[in-house]
């Protein structure tokens, strides 16, 4: 599943609900849950397949993402 149209303050938000935490912010987000450290680009709009690999990296599948958003 690609999601379209997720800008990184969304994505944030969500994986904040999953536990990960913001550990650096600037140009990039930095956030980790004590076991995956993930890094979001700062952007108004992510690239679905950027998304789609950090959610990946954050060790939750697409439909976990979906319900978070």
């Amino acid at each position: 599943m690609l999601f379209t149209d997720v800008s990184a303050e969304r994505a944030v938000r969500a994986f904040s609900k999953a536990g990960f935490r913001i550990v650096t912010k600037g140009k990039h987000i930095g956030m980790a849950d004590g076991i995956h450290r993930i890094t979001i680009p700062n952007h108004k709009r992510l690239n679905p397949y950027t998304l789609k690999a950090i959610i990946k990296d954050a060790g939750i599948t697409d439909e976990q993402f979906k319900d978070l958003l």
